[in-house]
């Protein structure tokens, strides 16, 4: 079984007159519970203030793909589809450039026809090449690259390691997530035995270290199992567990609980509450995107929309796990050029893709990575 919920891998013919797509939302990781928001928002928003998101200026002539500009394929997948990074980084004080590890990293397609969305998470311990084209390999756990150059250097690791070529992204930081949820009034989780302790020790960890300063004075522990309301402090500290019985995988599944959550509570919220949200989320957003140009002409057909797959990346049946020495415990894709392949069938369904040179080398480069540590 897949950890993820996967459509049916066959894109739908598109027939005129007939733009009517089912409402379904899919869990996915909880960075995209504030992508949602924000969608919401810029749909629903009751005036026309300015919201303090915070607009990044990308050095677009430092971000590199495997494939020409030119190419057949490229130009078919721009024109029939959008795509973003969303990128959820351990930040507690506001800092979402770098020099901060990316603990979520999902991929975002949409068909810009059927309004049809496909996110895939990136696992964040996945065994990648980070280093920058046309410089000597550097084979580290994925999320080391936002944390090393910023949002260029994750999209350039993206784009190098997966043949895409994704230009446009958002980040939010542990203040972001907290703030949506507490927006719609917390979300009803089942708290198992197994999990107090951990969601406890994680809300201990966020509410004072030696380095950082307190992000919330709001700390109240989780005492007893069962169905109950977590505030956004407590869910995020709740989405953070990777430490009880299926480890980031089972990680991932609480963040697709907390989704869900959100996302209903979120649909039935007045336009009134819906800018109150804008006003508290957005501050805590970075992003390279125009609210003119770029979100609000998505915004303004979101009923058009509807998540209809998601997973994770390696897949189920491509990956495997274990030490590799310095690098500790990490996710190997056993076979990167064949993981690839199905992830351009995932996000871009129907559509004909050949691997590259560069990706068929860094598929190789890992296998002999994996290797030495018997992988």
């Amino acid at each position: 079984m897949s950890d993820g919920t996967r459509g049916n891998g066959k894109r739908k013919k598109k027939k005129g007159g007939n733009k009517v797509v089912r409402n379904i939302i899919i869990g996915v990781e909880a960075l995209v519970l504030v992508a949602v928001i924000v969608i919401l928002i810029y749909a629903f928003r009751a005036t026309d203030e300015e919201t303090g998101v915070q607009k990044y200026e990308l050095k677009e002539d430092e971000i590199v793909t495997n494939i020409e500009e030119d190419d057949p394929i490229v130009i078919e997948i721009k024109k029939g589809y959008t795509t973003y990074a969303f990128f959820g980084v351990d930040a507690r004080n506001g800092t979402l450039e770098k020099g901060t590890r990316t603990d979520t990293i999902i991929i975002c397609s949409i068909d810009n026809e059927t309004g049809e969305t496909r996110l895939c998470s990136i696992y964040r311990d996945t065994l990648l090449n980070i280093a920058d084209k046309g410089k000597n390999p550097s084979y580290q756990k994925c999320n080391a690259a936002y944390a090393y150059g910023g949002p260029e250097k994750a999209l350039n690791m993206i784009n190098q390691n997966l043949d895409l070529f994704v230009e446009q992204f958002i980040t939010v930081g542990f203040d972001g997530v907290m703030n949506t949820i507490d927006a719609v009034n917390g979300v009803e989780i089942d708290i198992q035995y197994d999990e107090i302790k951990y969601l406890n020790d994680y809300q201990k960890s966020m509410y004072s270290t030696e380095s950082q300063a307190v992000i919330t004075d709001d700390f109240t522990p989780v005492e007893n199992t069962g169905l109950q309301t977590l505030t956004g402090y407590q869910a995020l500290a709740y989405c953070r567990i990777r430490y009880t019985a299926g480890d980031d995988y089972r990680r991932t599944e609480r963040q697709r609980d907390v989704l869900t959550q959100i996302v209903d509570k979120a649909k039935k919220i007045d336009p009134v509450k819906v800018s109150k949200i804008c006003t508290d989320v957005f501050p805590y957003l970075a992003t390279n995107m125009d609210l003119d140009k770029d979100i609000i002409p998505r915004a303004s057909e979101v009923s058009k929309y509807s998540i209809v797959a998601s997973d994770g990346f390696p897949f189920e049946d491509k990956r495997t796990s274990g030490l590799l020495g310095a690098k500790g415990s990490c996710v190997i894709p056993v076979d990167l050029e064949a993981n690839v392949i199905e992830l351009h069938e995932f996000l871009y369904p129907g559509l004909d893709y050949t691997p590259s040179e560069t990706v068929k080398k860094i598929s190789q480069d890992i296998k002999n990575e994996a290797a030495q540590y018997g992988k």
